[in-house]
């Protein structure tokens, strides 16, 4: 099983930026959107990163304009939203597909390590945008999350990792 600091994806600005540099941490790995139902948790995940990036956790955004046509700006148009609507500082990675044939390495693997639906075949695709991946300290998806699941409701069993 391929850890997922060892992916590579892109930042925001289009350069390469290895998850490498994440080893060792606690990850909560999510596809956002700013015009979805949903993107209020971006205040949610927010304070969980700042609650627990001390002690080693790191929240990865990565929108993603598969459902709904809901993140429909560019890397900068994103960045803005995350910081005035929700004062984000966790990293917002470049836009990316999550499912399909064009769907990112990083997609691919965090939904074979944590297939949806109970590993029903073709049921293991995201559903919709702000759904969260826990990453252990290994590099090792330990849970999936619904759209529905609030950040809050993680805490605890981010807590466990730390």
């Amino acid at each position: 099983m391929t850890a997922i600091t060892d992916f590579h994806v892109r930042a925001a600005d289009g350069s390469d930026a290895d998850l490498s540099a994440y080893a060792g941490q606690v990850l909560l790995i999510v596809n956002t959107a700013s015009k979805c139902g949903f993107t209020p948790q971006y205040e949610g995940l927010e304070t969980l990163h700042r609650k627990y990036s001390a002690k080693g956790f790191e929240v990865l955004g990565f929108p993603c304009n598969q459902f709904g046509a809901q993140e429909p700006g560019d890397a900068a148009e994103i960045a803005s939203f995350c910081s005035l609507t929700y004062d984000v500082t966790f990293p917002v990675f470049a836009k990316i597909d999550v499912n399909g044939s064009n769907a990112d390495p990083l997609y691919i693997e965090l939904k074979k390590q944590a297939p949806g639906m109970l590993g029903f075949v073709g049921m293991d695709g995201i559903k919709w945008n702000f759904t969260k991946f826990l990453i252990d300290r290994a590099g090792k998806v330990v849970g999936r999350y619904a759209p529905t699941t609030k950040p809050e409701e993680i805490e605890a069993d981010i807590e466990k990792l730390l």
